[in-house]
């Protein structure tokens, strides 16, 4: 594009051509290459496919890569092929939580129309935030006909978020569109502070301030404040990987597989399309909608009238457990329904904790756990249901 096409073109987004708008269409990011199971509708991935690339590793070896300094999103655990026994809890939770979900759903869609209006733009944090970005984006359309643009992008741990993803919606949607971050569920908050400090860097460097509000369907951690609910519950869509989240892998950002004007990248596991529940998942949410509406509606209107505190309490457990199991890295402490999910089928548990044996959002935790043979404790008021602790390979307990 030349420099006048680009001005042409930034003048389009804004009326006018500024230092900021300038810099925003300094380099045109291309447009990405369809990706995942959903309908294109749906969602858009601003994701490299690196369908290619061999980065899956038995989950023993990939932990201790981690845990000597290799950085996880270098590298892919091999994806868990959930068992009979295992798929059929995942169908027994969604049916038994479909409504509950449904429900927090409709309440942070709600919020979000009321605080960001029906001009705004979902971008759902890959991979958890997928499912449930795509839910909003669907709940917000039956309920308010309006179809949303929705895009999932990559944020990880220690490296930030996805620059080029941010510059492409930018330059598609303009400069002053409003994005609203969305995400499956809060642990620590590491994902929120990553979000928070990713959009100062992106206000310092290009001059354009992006919310870094967080858009969550649970918040257990007490680090939003637009979420549907601050119950540790069981998201059915937690229980499993890419098969309910649009066949995708979570992202990656290595060097030699992305370069400086790619997106992240992630897998897209085509092959499985068998055993994909992606819509499924999303269809069985989606029915209860109108039941949930009203309830939801009260919930957004409450929220708005007495805006809820950001306390980061969850943090507060997570120091407990530490003092308690003499765990120095809190790295290896995974607080939640979701994060335990992600240790037992994905790192090297060395044992989980629990807020009582008998809490009924545990069902596929406790199956996990005993299909791995890793030690169930109870550890009485924890703000999460559960927590899951990795092993240490230094041969060590934590």
């Amino acid at each position: 594009m030349s420099s006048v096409d680009r001005s042409a073109a930034a003048s389009c987004v804004t009326g006018d051509v500024n230092g900021d708008v300038n810099r925003l269409f300094a380099r045109m990011i291309s447009p990405p290459v369809p990706l995942g199971s959903y309908d294109p509708s749906d969602v858009t991935f601003l994701l490299k496919d690196l369908r290619g690339a061999e980065l899956e590793m038995p989950t023993e070896d990939r932990e201790e890569a981690i845990q000597s300094g290799v950085h996880y999103s270098e590298m892919l655990p091999a994806e868990y092929e959930p068992s009979e026994r295992y798929l059929q809890l995942f169908h027994d939770s969604l049916g038994a939580t479909a409504e509950l979900v449904a429900e927090g759903v409709a309440a942070v869609a709600e919020l979000i129309v009321r605080k960001r209006g029906l001009d705004c733009v979902l971008v759902s944090l890959a991979r958890a935030g997928t499912p449930i970005g795509v839910l909003i984006k669907r709940y917000i359309a039956q309920r308010y006909g309006v179809s949303l643009p929705h895009y999932s992008i990559s944020i990880i741990r220690g490296k930030g978020i996805d620059e080029n993803a941010l510059l492409y919606m930018l330059q598609q949607h303009g400069a002053d569109a409003k994005l609203q971050f969305v995400d499956g569920w809060t642990g620590k908050g590491a994902i929120r502070r990553t979000l928070i400090q990713a959009c100062q860097q992106f206000e310092a460097k290009y001059g354009i301030t992006l919310s870094d509000d967080l858009a969550v369907l649970a918040d257990p951690g007490h680090c939003s404040q637009t979420f549907g609910t601050r119950e540790d519950f069981l998201i059915p869509s937690a229980c499993l990987n890419a098969t309910v989240s649009g066949l995708m892998s979570r992202t990656v950002l290595k060097e030699g597989l992305i370069g400086p004007d790619d997106f992240h990248g992630s897998k897209y596991y085509d092959h499985w399309r068998e055993i994909d529940v992606s819509i499924l998942f999303v269809e069985k949410i989606e029915a209860h909608y109108e039941k949930v509406a009203e309830r939801a509606k009260a919930f957004a209107e409450e929220q708005r009238r007495v805006p809820p505190a950001v306390t980061w309490r969850g943090l507060s457990d997570i120091k407990q457990v530490q003092a308690a199991y003499g765990i120095a890295d809190m790295n290896l402490v995974k607080p939640g329904v979701g994060e335990t999910s992600r240790v037992l089928l994905r790192r090297v548990p060395w044992k989980i904790l629990v807020d009582r044996l008998d809490n009924p959002h545990l069902g596929h935790i406790m199956l996990l756990a005993e299909e791995r043979g890793v030690p169930v404790e109870v550890f009485p008021g924890l703000t999460y249901s559960c927590c899951g602790i990795i092993k240490p390979l230094n041969g060590g307990t934590p």
